[in-house]
């Protein structure tokens, strides 16, 4: 245990009592220094089990350079998280790393001449400093970046046991390739066809690949979503449909001609084509089968089509997201090959390529029923291809029913479908895939729309991949004593491509399994995989494996995540297979990495531009009386728009670090929690935030100005009456609610009460009654715990002045209890009503009896005027709520 002098608390501000104003520029950091002389927020790596253990965090970040709004929301929140949790008893991991690989510090050295490495870790200074002065409750002796070779060292030995269980795979993929910059270009990255960087037409090229076997855990993850109960419904709804499953058939078409492979790759030739399709009882309303670009038989075409090979190219250069494609105009080209049609007999459709079927999504091939579904019929109506109606809607007549502008998707019977004539859906999908396994041409099967993690990325500022590639034994991994494999620091990053792959040494190594010379592999992984599992490394980030088991044993899962919903699928996704990856290769025992999820709102602001069309940041504007804005010291008007997510393309952002220096972080950790509910965006307002700048002075001035007049710290408020008693029931309810509010995330609901407390505690400053100067302190350093989640430092420098000889701080305190007894309500108000119509109404005890309720209720001036003199005939006393006076 700390002695005194160790527990010694820091001198408050000497000043402070007597100009009655915070100084949140000295206080701040001396409060900041203390929490962490003390360590206050170090938590063990396994915990000796005498507390139980809360672990929260909020998603890390990327090094940019700066903090914006969203991550003071962000780590806001998870702090008051942390900070209540620790006051109720509970152990507290709060950690905090960096999410370092990645793209934009490869272009930073690209175009500023300097290595990634520094313009990363330089960035990790600055942010980490401005983290720093917003009074975080966090454990900085876990702090790291995902480019600490010490982190991805370890990672690199979670993919070779991945490996080892069967885990990972090699495969060709087909992936958007810039040519010029020679490198894989995710789906966001290719703009109107061309790269983003590069400005060259993206090539569609097939690439040998590394890949997670996140399928092999599909059925799992899609199960496992219904006991996430403290995940938001909207989160687990775009998981499950993402994971996609799907129950249908798989269909053979045979072509009604046999086509010829390639001349380079002679073979008996392609006799069918399959596919897979969700629904079946619609066969009889096909009028064409689509191919990808990448099809077989699209290639087959291309061989000896020199407009199909025009347009496969053309499909090749469009980016490969589901997005991409639907928003595309459904273009095609007719191969001349037919297939014929499962049920009709001697019927043949035509075999298009088609440039919205994905090669990855089922087999790369879908039959066409433009009748019931709307991109079908958007793809016929363009091309002339048959519209037939199978499914009638209920009510419709079959004899008039046709498809216009738009398909019929939902439910119905089926109608000019042979055998399947009358059925309703259900049972015809179910007749229409026996017929297909009675006649040997398919079969009924559940598909996911999920497919394996491409994880490799042709680019050098990432975790290397440790595999070594030898001509003589294939793909070999590194052996465990020669890890980590370190990035080189020598790179070149004047021509274009991945510096790995004309590195004149790093990539030349011998085979480990026959010494021959062989090539290291130079990609590198995609940053989702190092996103993917930090939360486990911080339970013991200073181990020699990739964890301590007692550790993460101890701490997994996370009770709550934090962060934008616009991670809702990937990265909670990945991180999912992560742990269950783990689990099955004996890192962990936890299957979920997050018990807990909220997804906080944006924070938004008012954008601006110039007369000359340009962007302008807040501080370059003047507001006007009239609501108008003009250029800061000009007369030049300036085009208010909308209330918009802060983006730096717009340049609605506000720095964090100028709101830090103008009113303190208590007061722009108060603001961000003060407006909506958390899960909901809120708007940045100047007026907001000055508003909660005079509420933390107000609740300085409160204190301060009555400390003359209070009693010594325990003074007894049990004798409280009048004034005094009903300020202790208001201390007492408040504690309630905060603690409600905060239990269920309600930030802004805590504010609220905090601002009511103030109020009643200002009410009561000239009363007498007896009890009050206690009921006073009591109150005063009941607002000053309450208050400390949101705004920790005023809190110290309240609870400094209230108990100035203490050597404990806020932050080592329990959390309040509210007293029972004064939340019992006192009186109760009463409606008085005669003859039915309201009068009045009157305040009584609430166990006084029926007598004394009538006696008072006929005293009130409305109800005596109402009944005039006239006999009572009868009176009615319904508890709790009403009198009624019949006259």
């Amino acid at each position: 245990m700390n002695d005194a002098n160790t527990n010694a608390r820091p001198e408050t501000h000497p000043d402070a009592r007597q100009d009655i104003r915070h100084d949140f520029k000295q206080a701040e950091p001396r409060w900041q220094a203390e929490w962490e002389r003390r360590g206050c927020f170090a938590v063990p790596d396994v915990p000796d089990g005498s507390q139980p253990k809360y672990y929260v965090l909020e998603m890390f970040p990327y090094p940019s350079g700066k903090i914006h709004m969203g991550h003071v929301r962000n780590y806001t929140l998870g702090d008051v998280v942390a900070r209540y949790k620790r006051a109720r008893g509970h152990l507290v991991m709060h950690p905090m790393g960096w999410d370092a690989f990645g793209l934009p510090a490869e272009n930073a050295a690209r175009e500023r001449g300097i290595h990634p490495g520094k313009w990363t870790y330089d960035n990790i200074a600055a942010m980490r400093a401005e983290l720093k002065r917003m009074g975080l409750s966090l454990d900085w002796a876990r702090e790291f970046a995902t480019c600490d070779v010490e982190y991805y060292g370890r990672q690199q030995k979670l993919f070779l046991d991945f490996l080892k269980a069967g885990l990972v795979e090699r495969k060709e993929s087909w992936v958007n390739w810039d040519p010029v910059d020679g490198t894989v270009l995710a789906n966001e990255q290719v703009i109107d066809g061309r790269g983003w960087r590069s400005g060259a037409l993206v090539e569609k090229k097939q690439l040998s690949q590394w890949f997670f076997a996140i399928t092999k855990y599909a059925p799992d993850l899609l199960e496992a979503l219904g006991s996430l109960d403290r995940w938001p419904d909207r989160v687990k709804t775009m998981q499950a449909n993402w994971i996609g499953r799907s129950e249908g058939a798989r269909v053979r078409f045979k072509l009604t001609e046999p086509v010829g492979d390639l001349a380079e790759a002679p073979a008996p030739g392609i006799h069918e084509v399959e596919v897979f399709t969700t629904r079946p009882d619609t066969l009889f309303g096909m009028s064409f089968l689509a191919v990808a670009a990448e099809h077989p038989l699209a290639a087959a075409a291309a061989a000896r089509d020199a407009k199909a090979a025009g347009f496969v190219a053309e499909c090749r250069r469009m980016g490969t997201s589901e997005a991409t494609i639907e928003q595309a105009e459904k273009r095609g080209y007719d191969t001349g090959f037919r297939v014929a049609h499962p049920f009709i007999e001697g019927a043949s459709f035509p075999v298009w390529i088609a440039n919205f079927v994905l090669m990855e999504y089922g087999t790369g091939a879908i039959f066409g029923c433009p009748g019931h579904d709307e991109r079908d019929l958007e793809f016929a109506r363009q091309y002339g291809l048959g519209v037939v109606p199978v499914v009638l809607p209920p009510g419709a007549d079959a004899a008039s029913f046709a498809i216009g502008d738009t398909a019929y998707t939902d439910d119905g019977t089926i109608i000019n479908s042979g055998f399947l004539n009358g059925l309703p859906t259900g049972p015809a999908k179910r007749a229409a895939i026996e017929a297909l396994e009675a006649r040997g041409i398919g079969t009924g099967v559940v598909n996911w729309r999920l497919r394996d993690w491409g994880v490799s990325r042709q680019r050098y500022w990432g975790c290397p991949i440790p595999v070594i590639h030898c001509e003589a034994c294939g793909v070999q991994p590194v052996p465990a004593g020669q890890l980590p494999v370190k990035l080189p620091e020598d790179v070149d990053f004047s021509r274009p491509g991945n510096p790995l792959d004309h590195h004149p040494t790093w990539k030349h190594v011998d085979c480990p399994a026959c010494g021959k010379p062989a090539r290291r592999e130079t990609d590198t992984f995609d940053t989702f995989v190092d996103s993917s599992w930090y939360f486990a490394r911080f339970c013991s980030p200073h181990a020699e494996e990739p964890v301590t088991r007692a550790a993460v044993d101890a701490w997994l899962p996370v009770d709550q995540y934090i962060g934008g919903i616009e991670h809702a699928i990937l990265h909670l996704l990945y991180s999912r297979f992560f742990t269950r990856a783990m689990r099955d290769t004996g890192h962990v025992s936890a299957g979920e990495p997050f018990a807990g999820l909220f997804t906080q709102g944006m924070v938004t602001h008012e954008s601006y531009k110039a007369p000359d069309g340009t962007w302008l940041y807040p501080e370059e504007i003047e507001r006007q009386p009239d609501g108008g804005a003009v250029l800061r010291g000009t007369s030049q008007p300036v085009t208010v728009g909308r209330v918009e997510a802060m983006s730096k393309s717009k340049r609605n952002t506000v720095d964090p670090g100028s709101i830090i220096d103008r009113y303190g972080a208590d007061t722009a950790r108060w603001f961000i929690l003060s407006d909506n509910p958390p899960e909901r965006d809120m708007e940045w307002t100047e007026s907001g935030v000055a508003g909660a700048y005079r509420f933390t002075q107000r609740l300085f001035r409160l204190t301060a100005a009555a400390l003359p007049g209070l009693p010594p710290p325990g003074a007894d408020a049990g004798a409280a009456e009048g004034a005094a008693r009903k300020l202790r029931q208001a201390t007492h309810h408040t504690i309630a609610a905060i603690t409600e509010a905060l239990e269920s995330f309600a930030f802004n609901v805590g504010v609220a009460r905090i601002h009511e407390f103030a109020n009643a505690i200002a009410e009561a400053e000239g009363a007498t009654d007896p009890g009050i100067g206690a009921a006073r302190r009591e109150a005063l350093e009941a607002i000053a715990r309450l208050a400390s989640p949101m705004m920790p430092h005023l809190a110290e420098e309240l609870w400094s002045l209230l108990r100035p000889g203490e050597t404990a701080l806020v932050a080592e305190l329990p959390w309040l209890e509210a007293n029972p007894a004064l939340l019992r309500a006192e009186t109760l108000t009463l409606a008085v009503q005669v003859l039915g119509k309201l009068r009045g109404t009157i305040e009584v005890p609430v166990d006084a009896d029926a007598a004394t309720i009538f006696a008072q209720a006929e005293a009130e001036e409305n109800v005596q005027r109402a009944i005039a003199g006239r006999p009572i005939r009868k009176r009615i006393h319904v508890p709790g709520r009403v009198v009624n006076f019949v006259v």
